[in-house]
């Protein structure tokens, strides 16, 4: 095996979130949980998997960490951002997604952890309510919101901060906070970067999302940048080419946990069984508060952008019009407080068989929202460090797999890849190819 192609995880790693809620705190919690060997990081492919390399008598299958130098969790320093100024420890506790018990063994670790001022603007997330922004004091003691540009300058030296006080020897950006409002692409503002830069400076808050200027903080920075969320933020050619002048990768977008999970393994058994579709409705009860925020229109039409991707590009009606033509795709989330953290998705698909005569499917998926996002979290932070360390930047497709509408270059046509055993297949080749082993399973 060879190794030589990727820098060794040497030193601090610091994971640098953007949101101290559910998610968040559930992540942080589990990793210092389980470097104490009080919990297990049960969901995380980066801490479980194993991967076949090598072919015939030479096949072994080897954990993930045997196959490439992954960075430890005892390496792990976390920060974050959040509008509200309550440390991790509280932000847990108010989350409700862990039991005490499993929060406060590491209660002092989780205080050490206090946020960082937010850079927000309440038009993106009308829902949020929190005074821990980034503010700036003019020369006549006037307090106001900063720019654009200059809320990229604050996040930068954030992010400069962080690393000199922890000691870090190299940085990831998280996003796991809300959701923000539906940006359309832009050509004028989102195609090229120094048109993005310029709208920056001149303060466009129309075109320019909070999220993009931790984008471009993050990427000015030296850092990865992995977007959990179904924003806009990275998914243009202006932060494709920062990613590639800075030599960063970049991922994104929104966390793959529970429904889209479902429809992008189920949707190729419809495919492989050549089962016609007439439609499928999926719905969603949750009440934390990233339910609060997309009980918003602007804010869930975001979401169902992302949502309602992921069906077109496995069951195609060009392919197969006798079986996909015309079906009916319909997504909604609904907030539901009494639920919190542990939403319930219900999906209702009718499918067709031979001689065109009807059957139904129907999946009711009781789960815990920030349950399954807190292994994505530890993948995708674990895999674009090692990423980056590999020398590959921009998009990272290999790790589509973790992501509900994973990111393409539509520019030139490409289609996204959904299906989840591409996806799997995708990473495995990256790893291999990471590892110094040929990447030698075909995607069919």
């Amino acid at each position: 095996m060879k190794r030589n192609n990727v820098k060794p995880a040497e030193g601090r790693l610091g994971i640098l979130i953007v949101g101290c809620g559910a998610v968040a705190t559930t992540f942080m919690t589990g990793v210092l949980m389980a470097r104490k060997g009080l919990a297990k990081p049960i969901g995380s492919i980066t801490q479980y998997g194993k991967i076949r390399v090598g072919r015939g008598e030479a096949r072994q299958y080897l954990p993930i960490a045997d196959i490439v130098p992954l960075a430890q969790l005892d390496d792990i320093v976390f920060g974050t951002w959040d509008v509200y100024p309550q440390n991790a420890f509280q932000a847990a506790m108010y989350a409700e997604v862990l039991d005490e018990r499993d929060i406060l063994p590491v209660r002092d670790e989780l205080q050490q952890i206090v946020p960082m001022p937010a850079a927000f603007d309440r038009n993106y997330a009308k829902r949020l309510d929190g005074d821990n922004v980034k503010r700036l004091t003019a020369d006549g003691g006037e307090v106001k919101e900063p720019t654009r540009w200059q809320m990229v300058e604050q996040l930068r030296q954030d992010i400069r901060d962080f690393r000199q006080k922890n000691g870090c020897s190299r940085i990831v950006v998280l996003w796991a906070a809300s959701t923000e409002i539906y940006v359309p692409v832009n050509e004028q503002v989102h195609y090229r970067l120094a048109d993005l830069e310029a709208a920056m400076r001149a303060d466009d808050r129309t075109h320019i999302a909070p999220s993009m200027c931790y984008a471009y903080a993050a990427l000015s920075e030296g850092a990865p940048f992995i977007m959990g969320a179904p924003n806009t933020t990275v998914n243009i050619p202006a932060m494709w080419q920062l990613a590639e002048q800075t030599r960063m990768p970049i991922a994104g977008k929104d966390f793959k946990t529970g429904q889209t999970l479902v429809k992008s393994g189920f949707a190729p058994i419809i495919d492989v069984r050549k089962l016609g579709l007439s439609g499928w409705f999926s719905t969603n009860i949750l009440g934390n508060r990233d339910g609060l925020v997309l009980d918003e229109p602007e804010n869930f039409r975001t979401k169902e952008v992302s949502k309602l991707s992921t069906l077109e590009t496995i069951l195609k009606a060009d392919e197969q019009p006798d079986l996909y033509t015309d079906y009916y795709h319909k997504v909604r989330i609904n907030y539901y407080p009494p639920r919190n953290d542990n939403k319930e998705g219900w999906d209702n698909i009718d499918i067709f068989g031979w001689m065109n005569y009807p059957m139904q499917i129907k999946i009711n998926f009781l789960c815990r929202d920030s349950i399954l996002a807190a292994p994505l979290c530890l993948d995708l932070c674990l895999l674009s460090d090692l990423a980056a360390r590999s020398g590959r930047f921009g998009i990272q497709r290999f790790l589509s797999f973790f992501l509900k509408s994973p990111m393409h270059d539509y520019t030139q046509g490409e289609e996204a890849v959904n299906n989840l055993y591409q996806q799997y297949t995708m990473l495995k080749n990256a790893i291999r190819e990471m590892g110094g082993y040929e990447a030698d399973e075909e995607i069919d």
